[in-house]
């Protein structure tokens, strides 16, 4: 029996689900996934790829990682990138219907999704962490906001990224299936409903329940300091994170109470197998929504974060406009040396804007 939890899953939903007795028919929903999966992947590929490629670009060259908040944004959009890097192949083995990279590479793919999804919400967290600090406690903040504290928790965040991975990367694997080889957790035949159990209760503990209790306690702190304090700097310190955080919620939570409601949907639902099937849609159309959020974290930079655009503005113009320069004279360089002249002396404002 198929079981859900990864994009290989869904992306390749069996035509039929045994359960203890008569076949469940799944055509039309893995005909849905055929045309719905591969254009969408591929779409949030290439936007997502180049806006986070962006972000560390800018992270990297302006900001010098000299304080927590950009050491944080740079490992959540390095962890976009390792959910990204995925996408190529399940969007080959959606259109071959076959999975042709070996059992190793199922593997991998499997444990850097995974990865990918449970260090987005640990780095979002340690961001949210990160403002009741700078805001609620300023004085603590000056001795534990440090470059040190930030690499020491990154590093921690990635380690409890990976443990939280190890059931689903090590139940991933390929296997011959009539015709054609598929990727997809396999856990074993006595346990396999208490593992998908427990696969879908640590997504909703890790992914939120977690991150909604420490947005609840950091903002009610946060909130209470701005109304007692108005401070338009710290506002603006604020808002970044807070729409980050929101945006998180809005992509992650259908998809992670989906998958909830189909781990037990035996104590739930009577007509198992027309409930199975709009299960499974439900989580193809909720797990597209959450693999957009690889591509937003970006846009919302642009939007939200003032010093982002003006720090785009400037990488821009040193890498293409002064080339062009060099073929093209009516390009001047001198709005490019406007820009750099000005830049250095705002980079050590840390609280007036995130990015």
């Amino acid at each position: 029996m198929e079981t859900a939890a990864t994009p290989q899953d869904y992306g390749t939903t069996t035509e039929f689900d045994y359960g203890d007795a008569t076949p469940c028919m799944k055509t039309d929903v893995k005909a849905f996934g055929d045309q719905l999966l591969p254009p969408l992947y591929s779409l949030v590929f290439a936007i997502g790829l180049v806006g986070n490629i962006l972000v560390v670009l800018v992270l990297m060259q302006y900001k010098r990682l000299k304080n927590m908040t950009s050491i944080y944004l740079l490992n959540l959009a390095i962890s976009d990138l390792l959910f990204l890097v995925t996408l190529p192949f399940w969007i080959d083995y959606k259109l071959k219907d076959n999975w042709g990279f070996g059992n190793f590479m199922c593997k991998l793919l499997s444990g850097f999704y995974y990865i990918g999804l449970y260090s987005q919400i640990f780095f979002i967290i340690l961001l949210t962490f990160d403002r009741y600090l700078a805001i609620v406690h300023a004085v603590l903040a000056l001795r534990a906001r440090t470059i040190t504290f930030g690499i020491i928790s990154s590093i921690v965040a990635w380690v409890l990224a990976i443990l939280a991975t190890i059931p689903g990367w090590q139940f991933s694997r390929e296997q011959k299936e009539v015709s054609r080889y598929t990727c997809s957790l396999h856990f074993p035949v006595k346990s396999w409903k208490t593992w998908k159990q427990f696969q879908a209760l640590k997504l909703n503990i890790l992914g939120l329940i977690l991150p909604l209790l420490v947005m609840i306690v950091c903002y009610t702190g946060i909130i209470k300091i701005l109304l007692r304090r108005p401070n338009e700097k710290k506002t603006k310190a604020v808002r970044l994170i807070f729409v980050i955080m929101i945006i998180f919620f809005f992509f992650w939570s259908p998809y992670t109470l989906t998958m909830l409601v189909s781990a037990f949907q035996d104590s739930l639902f009577t007509y198992e197998c027309e409930q199975s099937k709009q299960l499974d849609l439900a989580i193809q159309v909720t797990e597209s929504i959450t693999f957009m959020h690889c591509c937003i974290n970006p846009i919302i930079y642009v939007f939200v974060g003032e010093r982002f655009r003006t720090y785009l503005h400037h990488l821009f113009h040193r890498l293409v406009t002064v080339h062009l320069a060099k073929w093209l004279p009516f390009l001047s360089t001198e709005r490019l040396e406007r820009v750099s002249s000005v830049t250095p002396s705002t980079r050590e404002h840390e609280l007036s804007e995130v990015l």
